[in-house]
């Protein structure tokens, strides 16, 4: 089943905002009982729960691309990863894992946000590109996997497989 949640803020404390997120996928804890992994930095917290299906090693996450400038987080499955694999093979790029979660990444290199067109499967995932500054995140379209989310008081912005990891993080309405 796996779980993303993440936040982003303009500038945060990176040893609260690691608290904080691996508070947020502690929630989910039965989403993902065989793992879990998170980033962080001064704007972004990523975090994940893993159920090992694919790749049971090299699917580990959060997953970063071969120079570290992106960083993903991913609930689903690709279903025609191998063949977007092989397409992206031809033009050059490397694979160290056999998981679709690298096959992202690279389609993310490729085609940019557009990416997406090309996935027939069931997703969430959000990827972090440390050099931009800017998150990008998916569902598929018909929303097998879910993903919500929220914008914080502080102009910030959350997100989560499930929306009872984000209600802490907005304010208590009375």
């Amino acid at each position: 089943m796996c779980g993303i949640t993440g936040f982003a803020e303009r500038n945060h404390k990176a040893e609260t905002a690691r608290r904080i997120v691996k508070g947020m996928a502690d929630l989910i804890t039965y989403r993902g009982p065989d793992g879990e992994g998170y980033y962080v930095d001064d704007q972004v917290a990523l975090g994940h729960r893993r159920l090992s299906i694919i790749d049971l090693e090299g699917g580990k996450q959060p997953m970063f691309n071969e120079d570290g400038s992106l960083v993903c987080i991913f609930n689903g499955e690709i279903y025609n990863f191998i063949e977007i694999r092989d397409e992206l093979k031809k033009k050059g790029y490397t694979f160290r894992s056999a998981s679709d979660s690298e096959v992202i990444m690279a389609a993310f290199c490729e085609w940019g946000e557009s990416c997406v067109e090309r996935f027939n499967g069931m997703w969430t995932f959000a990827i972090w590109d440390k050099q931009t500054k800017q998150l990008f995140i998916s569902r598929d379209r018909f929303g097998v996997k879910p993903l919500f989310y929220a914008e914080l008081p502080d102009g910030g912005f959350a997100f989560a497989s499930e929306m009872k990891v984000i209600l802490p993080l907005l304010p208590k309405v009375e």
